[in-house]
């Protein structure tokens, strides 16, 4: 039995979402964060010794970070669902998003939560920090121009890796048309639903 260890508005939850997308049967662990620091409880660490989430357990092995997660999911149980074909061209396209989401793209959101915290302090900074994000988003934007989803013509894992990057951003939303089509797009769909319900609340779906 597949098990995610769960912790609630975080990015476990688009794993959720693309094991309903796969119909895969799993258990959820639940972990709460801090109402004050809104940190991850320390029992995660009993699970990785990072006390990060999603970690996903199957069958015996464990998987930390959500796009290895998701990578491993669509190969071990995809049946060759939700990603192209390996030797396609749209198979380097889905690998690059499927790096870019985290390695590039949630770095200026997060630094502009956490440098918004310091008031005064940061905003020096702050220019930089809105000049990235500008930068990303109109990237991702212009990549849906004329298309529903990232690679081909149909959802795949790039979408459901970059999704917390689409949420994240929920209000900067409003100046990047295509990236908002798309968050309401896939939050429509019945799995992203399921996982929802599942899942518990999940602020960033809106």
């Amino acid at each position: 039995m597949i098990v995610v260890h769960h912790l609630n508005d975080s990015r476990s939850q688009r794993v959720l979402w693309l094991l309903e997308e796969l119909a895969l049967p799993y258990q959820i662990k639940r972990y709460q964060r801090d109402a004050n620091t809104r940190l991850a409880p320390p029992e995660l660490k009993a699970v990785h010794p990072l006390g990060k989430s999603p970690v996903l357990v199957d069958d015996g092995q464990t998987v930390f970070e959500s796009g290895a997660i998701v990578d491993y999911l669509i190969r071990h149980h995809g049946d060759g669902r939700l990603q192209p074909s390996m030797g396609w061209p749209e198979y380097e396209t889905y690998q690059q998003w499927l790096h870019y989401a985290e390695g590039s793209a949630m770095l200026p959101l997060m630094l502009k939560l956490y440098v918004s915290r310091l008031g005064e302090a940061g905003a020096p900074l702050a220019p930089r920090i809105d000049s990235e994000i500008a930068n990303h988003l109109g990237f991702v934007n212009q990549s849906l121009e004329g298309a529903e989803w990232l690679v081909g013509d149909h959802l795949t894992g790039a979408d459901i890796q970059m999704s917390f990057v689409g949420e994240a951003a929920r209000g900067l939303r409003a100046q990047y048309p295509n990236i908002d089509a798309w968050v309401r797009r896939f939050q429509a769909r019945p799995a992203y639903q399921r996982a929802i319900e599942r899942g518990g609340p999940y602020a960033l779906a809106n």
